[in-house]
């Protein structure tokens, strides 16, 4: 059994969270006229606002001695020393090493040089499929992190695509998410983006030898469908092999997971849509948050306070799920791409040294996008039994109208500040009544545009590390999703020797 609920640390705050329960987040802000200026932190271009936290200086002091006791700084420097900190696995977590830029290895620079390249030439329509037409569609095929990245960020970016080009994505095995996307696609100017590590991936192999059949039916007889194809793995030969041409295969490493690959060349379609120069800004973007998180102090870290008012709520107050709702609808596929970088990374229930874990790990993610979640699940969040810790995430800068702008910013400042103080009027009856007390963070980007959503990745990237090392578990392996997929492949010879079954 692990032996971290022993420690001093998480016993001192264990007697503080405790003490805590008679003491009201409304009371806290009444108390303190200066905490909604105080309780904002800086960093990376990004502005976390956490005075609705239910926190004191105490709760952050004993907060802090448990991640020293945890090592979080050694951790961190190992991290981005490229050391290995997947421990189960033997071998490193180093995607920061994809956006240093000119100090990145020389194997990054080249691969994403490449990918620049081609992206360029498709942009120029200068990239011809095999009976020499130019391409107009690229259909991104993964799954996992090489299907959610880069859905996610060509969503978050598309004021910035190349209205020249069309794109897709397609993850699941189930024949219509490809079926769909086939059905708009002229087999002449399509081009299919292989994304998998391991070049191995059920889905995505199945997905993937459905496109070239298609191409095959729909193409002149013998034709070579490599043209139209790009891989991004590092399983080079396996690559070769499916017929994608070497100078169309863009390598990637085993240090780079696949949650974490958005910055690779996993991210060519996204280098397609929005340009080299862009997608740089983008690495910039997480370089800033990099450096951010690198210097800066703990009080004064955004990703590491993110994570540690985390663990206050889940740790110390039972909070089982956590929910993250942008109020920018071009990030609304932000909470399901956090779901597997923070569910994935430390949904585990035995430690570093393969004991069983007597505290809760990671919470349950979730959220959506703008006003629309008032109208459903905010009944809950404001009014039910479950207590569930928010992160509203505000753009100050928007696309289209100023006016509703500020109405959507409104709404969500509206929510936290209902979330914290509730409505406790005793003339009220009792179903119109909010307890409060609930708490919550605003994260604030100027504008939305590559760099600032390569920050805000980032960030949330070094919040799950940093929950990780506190909890002492390894935040670089999956292997939870592992049996699942041996079980299937059991169960599919079963299926083909008795479709009946």
């Amino acid at each position: 059994m692990s032996t971290l609920t022993q420690t001093t640390a998480w016993r001192a705050l264990q007697a503080h969270a405790n003490a805590m329960r008679s003491t009201s987040l409304g009371r806290l802000l009444a108390d303190d006229p200066g905490r909604s200026e105080r309780c904002i932190t800086h960093g990376a271009g990004v502005e976390l606002d956490w005075s609705r936290q239910k926190v004191t200086a105490e709760t952050l002091v004993l907060l802090a001695r448990l991640a020293e006791q945890q090592n979080w700084s050694v951790w961190r420097d190992r991290l981005f020393a490229g050391e290995p900190v997947n421990t189960t696995e033997n071998r490193p977590a180093w995607h920061v090493a994809l956006r240093r830029g000119a100090a990145a290895p020389a194997e990054v620079r080249e691969s994403l040089e490449a990918a620049g390249r081609i992206a360029t030439r498709l942009r120029r329509g200068q990239w011809m499929g095999a009976t020499g037409k130019s391409i107009a569609r690229v259909v991104h095929i993964g799954i996992g992190g090489s299907d959610l990245g880069p859905r996610m960020v060509l969503d978050a970016l598309d004021e910035f695509r190349d209205t020249a080009l069309a794109f897709d994505c397609v993850a699941n095995i189930d024949p219509a998410d490809l079926g769909r996307v086939l059905a708009r696609c002229d087999a002449e100017r399509t081009l299919f983006v292989l994304a998998s590590k391991s070049f191995t991936t059920q889905e995505t192999l199945v997905n993937g030898a459905a496109a070239r059949d298609w191409l095959r039916a729909n193409l002149p007889a013998g034709t070579d469908t490599g043209r139209h194809f790009i891989a991004a793995t590092a399983n080079v030969a396996a690559a070769a092999e499916f017929g994608v041409p070497a100078e169309s295969i863009l390598p990637t490493w085993d240090w780079v997971g696949g949650r974490y690959s958005i910055w690779s060349c996993v991210g060519i379609t996204l280098m397609i849509a929005i340009g080299p120069e862009r997608f740089g800004e983008f690495l910039a973007g997480a370089a800033d948050a990099d450096a951010h998180f690198a210097s800066a102090p703990l009080e004064e870290n955004i990703p590491a306070l993110m994570a540690l008012f985390g663990i206050w709520h889940i740790n110390f107050h039972g909070a089982q799920t956590h929910a993250v709702m942008p109020y920018a609808l071009p990030l609304a596929q932000f909470p399901a791409y956090l779901q597997q970088l923070e569910m994935e990374s430390n949904g585990k229930s035995v430690n570093r040294s393969g004991e069983a874990l007597d505290y809760a790990t990671a919470p349950v993610l979730w959220g959506a996008a703008g006003t629309v979640g008032q109208h459903s699940f905010h009944q809950l969040l404001h009014q039910g039994t479950v207590v569930v810790p928010a992160d509203f995430i505000l753009v100050r800068e928007g696309r289209y109208n100023k006016e509703r702008h500020l109405m959507l910013a409104a709404n969500a400042i509206a929510q936290a500040e209902a979330l914290a103080l509730g409505r406790a009027d005793a003339a009220l009856e009792p179903y119109r009544r909010y307890p409060g007390d609930r708490s919550s963070s605003i994260i604030r980007l100027d504008r939305l545009d590559p760099r600032n959503l390569g920050r805000l990745i980032a960030l949330y990237e070094h919040k799950v590390f940093v929950q990780g090392v506190v909890w002492d578990i390894d935040s670089f392996d999956q292997w939870g999703v592992e049996y699942g997929k041996q079980l299937a492949s059991h169960m599919l010879a079963r299926l083909q020797s008795n479709p009946q079954h």
